[in-house]
C-alpha cells in the first residue's frame, strides 16, 4: 500500500476520507495523491440554471479543483506529511491536475495505485455518491477502501475478513496482504448459509499461515440476518477496525433489484471497508 489515490470532493465524509488515508499512509510510509473529483451535476446546478451554461463554464470546474487542492494540502500540513520530492520515496503527498475529473477518469487513473480511498456512499444530498465507488470497483482493477462517515481512530490493527469462499473474497484478501501482515489481529469471519462454493475458512487460514499471518476463525449463525447485516454486526462486535469484503459476489443487477451484502455494507458500514470485485 505504497501508492494511495484520494479523490477529493466537498462531501460530508471528506474529513473521514482524509483521516483514513493519513492512517494508512503513515502505516506504510506511502505516497498519497489527491485528485479533484467533479461533483454530481444536480448538486452543482441550481434548478433554474441552464445545464448547458454550467457544462460550458470551465472556470467553475477549475475553481472546484482549487478548493479541493486547498483542503487536501491543509490536511497534509496538519498531519506533518511533506510534499513529494522527485526521486524520493517514503511518506509524502502530491496533487494531480488543475481541473475536476469525472468518476470514470478517476477510476482509470486508479489503475496505477495500490488503493483508492473514497467516502462510503449515502443517500442524502451532500453524501459521497455510489457511482464513484462503483466506477472504481469495476474499472480500476484495484481495491477501494471506503471510509465511514465518522473518521476512524485506528486502521488495520484488528482486521476482519468476511470470508464467503467466493472469487471476490479471495481477490480482496490477496490485495489486503500487506495490511494483514502488519495487523495485530486477523479474524476470518464466516456466516452460516451465506457462503459460495469454494475453499473453507480453515483452508484460507492455512494459506495465510504460510505467509506468517496467524488468524482466528469465527463461525457465526445467520440467525435470520441478511449477509450484509450479519457481517457488519459481527465485525463490530469482534472489535474490527477494518473489514475485508469481496464486492458483488451476486450480480450487480440482482443486488440493485433485490439488495445484497455489498449494497448493505456500502450504505451502512461504520468502520472502514476494503473491497474489490
Amino acid at each position: 500500500m505504497k501508492n494511495i489515490l484520494v479523490p477529493i470532493e466537498m462531501h460530508t465524509s471528506l474529513d473521514s476520507v482524509l483521516m483514513t488515508a493519513g492512517l494508512l499512509a503513515k502505516s506504510f510510509g506511502s505516497y498519497i495523491e489527491g485528485m479533484p473529483l467533479s461533483p454530481d451535476l444536480p448538486d452543482l446546478v441550481a434548478f433554474d440554471m441552464p445545464v448547458s451554461w454550467t457544462l460550458a463554464d470551465q472556470a467553475t470546474w477549475k475553481e472546484l479543483a482549487e478548493e479541493a487542492r486547498g483542503r487536501f494540502q491543509a490536511f497534509m500540513e496538519e498531519q506533518s506529511i511533506p510534499p513529494h520530492q522527485d526521486g524520493e520515496t517514503g511518506l509524502s503527498y502530491g496533487f494531480a491536475g488543475d481541473r475536476s475529473f469525472g468518476d470514470s477518469q478517476v477510476a482509470n487513473y486508479g489503475r496505477v495505485f495500490d488503493v483508492t480511498i473514497l467516502g462510503r456512499p449515502g443517500s442524502e444530498r451532500g453524501n459521497p455518491r455510489i457511482a464513484t465507488a462503483e466506477a472504481s470497483l469495476f474499472e480500476s482493477g484495484r481495491p477501494v477502501l471506503l471510509a465511514p462517515p465518522e473518521a476512524p481512530t485506528s486502521l488495520g490493527q484488528t482486521v476482519v475478513i468476511a470470508w464467503n469462499q467466493s472469487m471476490e473474497s479471495a481477490r480482496t484478501t490477496a490485495f489486503a496482504m500487506p495490511i494483514l501482515r502488519k495487523a495485530t489481529k486477523v479474524i476470518i469471519l464466516t456466516i452460516e448459509a451465506h457462503n459460495a462454493e469454494g475453499p473453507s475458512a480453515d483452508q484460507l487460514a492455512h494459506m495465510l499461515l504460510a505467509h506468517g499471518i496467524n488468524v482466528e476463525i469465527v463461525h457465526r449463525q445467520g440467525k435470520n440476518r441478511a449477509a450484509g447485516v450479519a457481517y457488519l454486526e459481527d465485525a463490530m462486535q469482534l472489535g474490527g477496525d477494518l473489514l475485508i469484503k469481496g464486492a458483488y459476489s451476486q450480480s450487480r443487477l440482482r443486488q440493485m433489484i433485490f439488495g445484497g451484502a455489498t449494497s448493505h455494507i456500502m450504505a451502512k458500514a461504520r468502520l472502514p471497508v476494503l473491497m474489490s470485485t
